[in-house]
């Protein structure tokens, strides 16, 4: 089990302010910011520039206790505003730039935003003109604030207040997906994110070797963008923002600021494979180790293929909006365990996993996990849905299936997502990982379904690979059996799709599929 004395490279304060000004003071002429522009912005840089947009912010009224959301991509003034908004102890809101009408009106009503920060016109859609029409919509008297590619700053520091000094009040409200309604808004504190984001940096061993260097190509509104940026200010190491992933420029980016370390889920880590199989030039990122990531589940074959096609390790880690690090992967740990578990628990928080009754069962069975410690959220915006999500006691209902497995979560579905046949538990998460090994699959998705004479059925949603034929129910039947599953958990129907809907970082939509497929089947 790692705790804090295993990261003497790793520096620490209370409050994420204080952490900037802590990492300002330690490596002040360090880079922490990299742009797709070639900017450079060193820690003592960035510490001074935070100080004057908050002072620029203040100027339009924001303060503290003020609620900001803000809906901003991935880039050097997003993070600056991000560290501003905390410096003046104002209440943040992230948003995903994905995010549209019905998700972003649902965020805005939910955090009780007064000020709403947008990129400017110079989009490819219109922020600003969304905003404004939630605004009326919404009749929240919400001041809409459009930012360009830098956000505005002054020098009048005098306009600042006193720097924030409470850890464990709420000052950030992070959205999850939404996958099953409109998004829930999960309550964090300074301590519920510095917690986790410096149990990143010990346990993934980030920062420790001098030339570290993370690539971050993923929404920095996302819980895990902060959680990065933390990371990044304990272990002292830089960060590359990318405003998209385009693999090919993502690549070229990551070659010339040598990356050591990015991630995102597993999508992104199937990208850069592909991509890497198509050159022929030695390895395509030679300064790569580590692939880091979350957001859905990462199979053994995934592990293996992204090691022989780009030669690194994943360490794929477990986390939630809600308690965004739950168990985080060794790099140094065997490719046996990295390739099954998705790490290990973090210190900070405690871990147990339960039956349906709420006891605790023995190492190495199968039950839901639960959370509690000072890396999980304080709840909901939303009393109701923090009574449902937290047990009397405090421990966090994840929703998760998992079971402990020498001391490393091993996580196998979602407690929603299991079939239930004729009375019997049916986990998609053990067929997915079979079918997902077919030569004809690139991707699955196991649903249960309605139906009369079972209560459920279970359909398997297949992308199939290109340029061979399409598997058959029947062949993939025979493809499970072979591989020891029995014949009552195989799945009944068989739909092929172009590709699997997703929502939020990168989770399998299965609420959508289940809807699609609700009725007679379309393909067999």
């Amino acid at each position: 089990m790692s705790g804090w004395d295993d990261w003497p490279w790793l520096i620490e304060a209370p409050t994420f302010d204080g952490l900037v000004a802590a990492r300002a003071g330690a490596t002040p002429d360090a880079p922490f910011l990299y742009d797709e522009e070639g900017t450079v912005v060193t820690c003592r840089q960035f510490a001074r520039q935070v100080d004057r947009v908050a002072a620029g912010l203040a100027l339009v009224g924001i303060g503290p206790g003020s609620r900001v959301a803000w809906q901003l991509p991935t880039r050097i003034g997003t993070v600056l505003v991000l560290a501003a908004l905390r410096r003046l102890d104002a209440v943040q809101a992230p948003i995903i730039p994905l995010y549209r009408h019905r998700e972003v009106g649902a965020a805005l009503r939910t955090s009780r935003a007064e000020f709403f920060i947008v990129p400017d016109e110079g989009n490819a859609f219109d922020f600003v003109a969304m905003a404004n029409e939630l605004s009326d919509e919404l009749d929240l008297g919400l001041s809409v604030i459009a930012m360009g590619h830098e956000p505005a700053q002054s020098s009048d520091l005098s306009v600042l207040p006193p720097r924030p000094e409470d850890p464990g009040a709420v000052h950030w409200i992070y959205f999850t997906s939404g996958s099953t309604g409109a998004p829930k808004g999960a309550q964090h504190s300074d301590t519920s994110l510095l917690v986790p984001g410096r149990a990143f940096a010990g346990i993934g061993q980030l920062g420790r070797a001098p030339d570290e260097v993370a690539g971050m190509g993923f929404p920095i509104a996302h819980v895990g963008g902060v959680e990065y940026l933390i990371a990044a200010l304990a272990g002292g190491y830089p960060i590359l923002l990318l405003e998209s992933f385009v693999p090919a420029a993502a690549v070229a980016l990551f070659r010339h600021y040598r990356v050591t370390t990015t991630g995102g889920a597993p999508p992104f880590y199937q990208a850069l494979a592909a991509m890497a199989r198509t050159r022929s030039d030695g390895r395509m990122l030679p300064d790569l180790r580590v692939l880091k990531g979350g957001g859905a589940p990462c199979s053994p074959e995934l592990f293996a293929e992204v090691r022989d096609a780009l030669g690194v390790v994943v360490a794929h880690d477990f986390g939630m909006t809600e308690v965004p690090m739950i168990a985080v992967a060794h790099p140094g740990d065997p490719d046996a365990v990295l390739a099954s578990t998705d790490g290990r628990p973090i210190p900070g928080n405690a871990m147990r996993i339960v039956d349906p009754d709420g006891r605790r069962v023995a190492d190495s069975e199968v039950g839901e996990i639960q959370v509690k410690g000072n890396g999980v959220c304080l709840g909901y915006t939303d009393p109701a849905e923090t009574a449902l999500a937290f047990d009397d006691t405090g421990w966090f209902k994840t929703g998760d299936l998992g079971r402990l497995v020498d001391g490393h979560l091993e996580v196998v579905g979602r407690l929603k997502d299991m079939i239930i046949r004729k009375g019997e538990n049916i986990a998609p998460a053990e067929i997915e990982s079979l079918l997902s090994r077919h030569p004809a699959v690139v991707e699955v998705a196991v649903i249960g379904l309605p139906d009369a004479e079972r209560g459920e059925l279970a359909c398997a949603v297949v992308v199939a690979r290109r340029g061979v034929p399409a598997p058959t129910l029947e062949q993939l039947t025979r493809w499970l059996l072979d591989r020891g599953l029995l014949r009552q958990k195989a799945p009944e129907r068989l739909e092929l799709v172009d590709a699997l809907p997703r929502t939020g970082l990168a989770k399998i939509a299965k609420t959508e599929l289940r809807t699609r497929f609700a009725g007679a089947p379309t393909r067999q």
